[in-house]
């Protein structure tokens, strides 16, 4: 059971469960300049943003919370040093929607539990470890919609969730929702997660609709019951435990009509917490791991991501700084949501010795420009002298 109100229960920020010597900390709010204006900023790391290391040897932290122009900041993130998962970190992204921003408290002590302080993590045995995860998840699950329902809470109210675990030199991802986890390989974007969305034409998505609809669910526009736009996250009574009120409330507002509903036949949820698990070995070729909310991947391929992140760690080496300015990035490509970024960089690489690729970029743009413009001013000099 809920003890508090899990939106008030956990500071903002980056937090240290196992108590240690890492204490959570965070800068103060700031206001960050885009071409919409200004934006609230909440940039958060572990003591000091280029040193952290969060458990894991040479594994350095940034983290990053930036509001959009909606009303609400509804996102969050967190990093826990490994004391409580034999030698693993663990970090999170949540994108909360109407009204409840995570579940961060509940689903760490999950998996703390599930995955027996981490011994599963270390095993060999990858279907005992996906067991465990997508125990916790559904049990934070079962524990959140509890509350929800005691205290009254919107029936919309819900939250993704999407989970990394770094250690002996292997990384586990267990995912809800539409963030998204990317490793950057020398430079190579490799993406290690699909969104949960009942649109599209990927694996997943395709397999999201085909759930949906054998459990008595509809789609319209790319929304669950011309709804929500996310299959899979915590909370969201209406698609769970409360289809019967969703159906009725529709009739209501004229959404559809008392004929209809008399029709429909659930056999099951319609959003799940159910997540896709993923383990990943690093190499020697890793450099650092990007999870962040959609916020970000709405404006940005993971490609041009991790470019901009290898930019700017060649330029200082600053995790913390190359978070902060790839979040600044999305709010100028007038993103319409907010933006959640976390970063680990696996202390693999020598940032200073790689030259700046962007600047081999400029390069070759100017390059090209100069070309176009020498063409171009030929075509045109051949046809005056052709009249």
């Amino acid at each position: 059971m809920w003890e508090s109100n899990p939106l008030k229960s956990v500071n903002e920020g980056i937090i240290d469960v196992s108590n240690s010597a890492h204490r959570s900390s965070k800068k103060n709010a700031a206001p960050v300049k885009g071409r919409g204006g200004s934006r609230c900023c909440s940039a958060i790391a572990i003591d000091a943003p280029s040193t952290a290391s969060a458990g894991v040897a040479g594994v350095r932290w940034g983290s990053v919370k930036l509001q959009g122009p909606r009303e609400e900041m509804e996102d969050d993130a967190v990093v826990v040093r490994s004391d409580d998962l034999d030698g693993f970190s663990y970090a999170a992204v949540f994108d909360g929607h109407a009204g409840f921003s995570s579940v961060k408290e509940e689903l760490y002590k999950e998996c703390v539990t599930t995955l027996q302080s981490g011994l599963l993590l270390s095993g060999k045995d990858l279907n005992n470890t996906s067991k465990a995860l997508q125990e916790a998840f559904e049990r934070a699950d079962a524990k959140l919609l509890h509350w929800l329902d005691e205290s009254g809470e919107e029936v919309e109210s819900g939250s993704t969730a999407t989970v990394l675990f770094i250690g002996n030199e292997r990384i586990f991802v267990a995912h809800v929702g539409d963030s998204c986890v990317v490793l950057s390989r020398s430079g190579k974007a490799e993406v290690l997660t699909n969104p949960h969305r009942p649109y599209g034409r990927n694996r997943v998505s395709l397999q999201e609709i085909k759930r949906i609809r054998e459990a008595g669910g509809w789609i319209v526009d790319g929304r669950i019951c011309g709804d929500i736009s996310v299959s899979c996250a915590f909370g969201d009574m209406r698609f769970k435990t409360k289809k019967k009120e969703m159906l009725e409330k529709g009739v209501e507002e004229g959404r559809w009509s008392p004929k209809f509903i008399s029709r429909v036949q659930f056999t099951g949820d319609l959003v799940t917490a159910t997540p896709d698990i993923y383990q990943v070995t690093l190499g020697s070729d890793a450099e650092f791991i990007l999870l962040a909310s959609d916020g970000l991947w709405d404006y940005m391929n993971s490609s041009d991501a991790v470019n901009f992140v290898r930019d700017q760690l060649r330029k200082h080496g600053d995790v913390q700084l190359a978070c902060e300015a790839l979040g600044r990035a999305a709010l100028d490509q007038r993103s319409q949501d907010n933006v959640t970024i976390v970063i680990a960089d696996l202390g693999r690489t020598d940032w200073q010795s790689l030259p700046l690729q962007q600047e081999s970029f400029v390069f070759e743009m100017g390059q090209a420009f100069a070309t176009i413009v020498m063409v171009s001013l030929g075509i045109w000099m051949s046809s005056q002298f052709s009249l």
